[in-house]
């Protein structure tokens, strides 16, 4: 028997029907993740894999290190529709449990549908995120956030509550969020920590008892520009932390790409348990791909006047049959960065915690 073989009996039924009963693939409820860790002053690490090549690194990275992970798409990277990387939330799925599976990837780990964004208070709006969470239940998702900061906090708080009974009756982990995750350079705001309280003591009083809340603390999405510098506000995160820690919620932190890697240990003292990770991998992607891919890619976005992200759907099938020589290359340079990410969120030996 492996060290983690008991953690088998942990899966849900749900997720057992996915994986087979003789399956050791460990996808567990994030809810048993970061309820264990709360009090643990480490950060795991959310993958956005836009592009599958970078997964097999990441999981090797996290065997060698015994550190748990996840492994997410935002409803733009992979909604229903696919998104803009092409993947549906059965394809996202599959896709991660079949390199789990080649790679025997037994030690536990989440799949997270991230952002599952509410932009504004109309039924249709609603009624899109709501059948997102449903087909993402269905394909074997084990942790959801919902993210309805776009609106009024009261709107917020009702939308929100709406949602989360449905992802809370399969006993998935659950993330929500206060405070739209936006530069302030281009007119964000930071969540103050009245908002995060009152959000989270509603939400509370409605019996919704999310794992983590996502708030908006300086950081940003995407690329750094060069020369722009990084403005994480560790100090109102901390603020927001110990407001909210007695409903035993912790932070979950975005936009972290571009972030110096020695600032990021410091996460953990401020109450941050889950650390989202995305434009990393695509940028690791992109360097290791072919260059005439590359070039193709980049015309594609310059001639739409779009984001390179979103050349991801339009040069899917491309992508994913690159020669073995470069998704060797990719892999190995993700295995690289992941190793680099878990040492520094202090996430080593973190799947022996639970």
């Amino acid at each position: 028997m492996s060290n983690f073989d008991e953690l088998l009996g942990q899966r849900s039924e749900r997720i057992l029907r996915k994986l087979g009963t003789d399956s050791k693939i460990c996808l567990l409820s994030s809810d048993i993740i970061f309820r264990k860790i709360i009090d643990k002053k480490v950060i795991i690490m959310a993958c956005n894999t836009r592009i599958k090549h970078v997964i097999p690194g990441i999981m090797q990275a996290a065997k060698e290190l015994e550190a748990i992970v996840g492994f997410e798409l935002a409803k733009s990277e992979g909604g229903i529709d696919g998104g803009y990387t092409g993947q549906t939330p059965q394809m996202f799925f599959e896709t991660i449990i079949d390199y789990a599976e080649k790679g025997k990837f037994y030690l536990p780990f989440f799949i997270h549908g991230d952002h599952l964004t509410v932009k504004n208070t109309s039924e249709k709006e609603v009624e899109s995120t709501r059948e997102l969470i449903k087909t993402e239940i269905e394909a074997g998702y084990t942790s959801f956030g919902i993210d309805a900061s776009f609106n009024e906090l009261p709107d917020n708080i009702r939308i929100t509550a709406e949602l989360a009974p449905m992802i809370i009756a399969t006993g998935s982990g659950l993330e929500v969020e206060v405070g739209e995750i936006k530069a302030l350079s281009k007119g964000g705001e930071l969540t103050t920590v009245e908002e995060a309280s009152n959000y989270i003591s509603e939400l509370n009083r409605r019996n919704i008892n999310p794992n983590l809340l996502a708030i908006n603390n300086g950081s940003k999405h995407g690329n750094y520009a060069p020369g722009e510098e990084v403005h994480i506000n560790l100090e109102r995160t901390g603020e927001i932390y110990e407001a909210i820690k007695s409903y035993k919620v912790n932070i979950a932190q975005h936009g972290i790409t571009g972030t110096p890697l020695n600032l990021m240990g410091q996460f953990a003292d401020y109450g941050i348990r889950k650390g989202n990770v995305g434009t990393l991998w695509q940028n690791i992607a992109h360097k290791y791909s072919p260059a005439d891919l590359m070039t193709r890619m980049k015309k594609w976005a310059e001639e739409n006047n779009q984001d390179i992200k979103k050349a991801t759907v339009v040069f899917k099938q491309e992508i994913d049959n690159i020669d073995e020589q470069y998704c060797q290359k990719i892999k190995q340079e993700a295995a690289i960065q992941a190793r680099a990410f878990i040492q520094a969120f202090r996430a080593v030996g973190t799947a022996r915690m639970i």
